[in-house]
């Protein structure tokens, strides 16, 4: 069942975080940029209120919560209510696809990339953004999650765990790279540098051959 009461019902809280941790949000969004590359015929599953998909150039999105999707609407997206287990895509269908903290709240992880495989045109890309759960922040996220609305319900993922998921669903050509270090804070803009391990927000890319 998909986790969307969270969003639901603290929506608000949602996208003020976003506001409080401005150079956060700019720091992540840009490295899903750089990962992502071209925004032309990228689907955001997860799309939430489309703070991602909107300013990153993406026009359609799949979005369990009804509150949240019908904010992304306002932001210019055009939302199917689906899961990332069971996506309302054609086979085929799209050049990439992004999730970006999505991973952490899915019910099946595999089955959903398995999905991401499936709805992938040859040569598409899926391009996942998420917290490393051995990373500084991952790990205050992780002392945190009983007392948090939103992540009580989550499983973090290490970028070993996440890189192995895409491998056992046929992904090739899988790399990562990295943002959001310790010796700057929430409202600093921080670099992009390859690879993880130091990173708290990490981009990790597969390629459908």
């Amino acid at each position: 069942m998909a986790k969307t009461k969270p969003f639901d019902d603290h929506l608000e809280e949602y996208e003020e975080w976003f506001k409080e941790n401005e150079g956060y949000y700019k720091s992540e969004l840009e490295a899903v940029r750089i990962a992502m590359g071209d925004p032309y015929g990228f689907v955001e599953v997860g799309v939430g209120s489309g703070l991602f998909a909107s300013p990153l150039g993406i026009r359609m999105g799949v979005e369990p919560s009804h509150r949240m999707a019908e904010l992304a609407k306002r932001r210019g997206i055009e939302v199917t209510e689906g899961t990332g287990e069971d996506l309302p895509l054609e086979d085929e269908s799209v050049n990439g696809i992004l999730m970006v903290t999505t991973i952490c709240f899915l019910d099946d992880p595999e089955r959903a990339l398995g999905e991401c495989y499936r709805v992938l045109k040859k040569g598409g890309k899926v391009v996942i953004g998420f917290v490393d759960r051995e990373s500084p922040i991952g790990r205050e996220y992780l002392k945190l999650k009983e007392e948090s609305a939103f992540y009580r319900d989550a499983i973090f993922y290490s970028s070993r765990e996440v890189m192995g998921m895409l491998e056992r669903t046929g992904f090739k050509d899988i790399s990562a790279i990295q943002t959001l270090f310790t010796e700057r804070g929430p409202r600093d803009i921080h670099p992009v540098r390859e690879g993880f391990g130091e990173g708290s927000f990490v981009v990790i890319t597969g390629i459908k051959k």
